[in-house]
């Protein structure tokens, strides 16, 4: 039995040995391939659009040049008429009417009373279109109305532009 397995050994064994030896050793005749790149749908893509704007900054390149005599887009006269004179502006002393701007869209919902030391504080909530605030004396409603005065069913709004007064009334 003994010389079945030795018989055996050698019969793989040295097979084996000689594909290690083989693998193991450099043959300078043999030339190793690199592996084949492919390019990534990504890299595809990229590709075509980098193609695409070279295309399209060919198309943007004028090839002919404009004729030095050219008519001019934005003047809608025919050659050759004369411009229309001058109409002249009114005087000074003509009144000029100027509309009256419709007052802020602001209502007045509620007003709260606290008691404090000396006097109420009275905190109103007033909504103007998509807001609403609440607001106490002195300070203000938007960047254009400061409030004045808060009573019991009234609020005075100042206008800080020009000054004048907004009144808002619980209704």
């Amino acid at each position: 039995m003994n010389v079945k397995r030795t018989a055996t050994l050698v019969v793989v064994g040295l097979p084996a040995a000689a594909w290690l030896y083989a693998a193991a050793t450099s043959d300078s005749r043999r030339q190793i391939l690199a592996p084949i790149e492919r390019a990534s749908p990504i890299e595809a893509r990229s590709e075509a659009l980098a193609a695409e704007i070279a295309r399209l900054h060919e198309r943007l390149r004028p090839d002919a040049t404009p004729r030095q005599p050219a008519r001019n887009l934005f003047s809608f006269t025919a050659r050759g008429a004369r411009p229309e004179p001058a109409v002249p502006k009114p005087a000074l002393s003509e009144a000029v009417v100027v509309p009256i701007a419709a007052p802020p869209p602001f209502k007045l919902i509620g007003v709260a009373e606290d008691a404090g030391l000396d006097r109420p504080v009275r905190p109103a909530i007033v909504s103007a279109p998509g807001q609403v605030f609440l607001v106490k004396e002195g300070e203000n409603v938007t960047l254009r109305y400061r409030v004045a005065r808060i009573s019991a069913d009234v609020v005075e709004l100042t206008d800080l532009g020009d000054g004048s007064t907004l009144r808002l009334a619980l209704r």
